[in-house]
């Protein structure tokens, strides 16, 4: 797991990244509805994001009404899809990149999969 970026993969900064990366910007009114994420918990992660220079922050008035919006910055979308093909990568390949078996391979069994010769569903047919 060393490839994937640790500041996008904690669970609620993915969900962030994953909402911020289908839209242009977005309000935290908006992001907050998505996300199901209180106002403590959105702003501590989206400030975490904007660290890494992933997320940009605007805070303006509209009237009198205070108003933050989001919108993934340049380095933010590009960091996202490195992820995405990252994760890909080692979701298309887990039996690479989980190491040699060390020891004796006996007391190793690789686990059956569907469409697997001798898994219980293909012995059944």
């Amino acid at each position: 797991m060393s490839d994937l970026d640790r500041v996008i993969h904690e669970p609620a900064r993915l969900r962030l990244m994953s909402t911020l990366y289908v839209v242009e910007e977005a309000d935290f009114v908006n992001v907050s509805a998505r996300t199901g994420f209180s106002a403590g918990n959105l702003s501590s992660h989206m400030a975490k994001l904007e660290q890494a220079g992933y997320v940009e922050v605007t805070k303006e008035f509209i009237g009198k009404r205070p108003r933050t919006t989001y919108r993934l910055t340049d380095v933010g979308r590009r960091a996202f899809e490195e992820y995405r093909g990252a994760l890909a990568d080692l979701l298309a390949a887990p039996d690479s990149t989980n190491g040699p078996i060390v020891g004796d391979p006996g007391h190793c069994k690789r686990r059956a999969r569907p469409g697997d010769e001798d898994s219980p569903a293909a012995r059944s047919r």
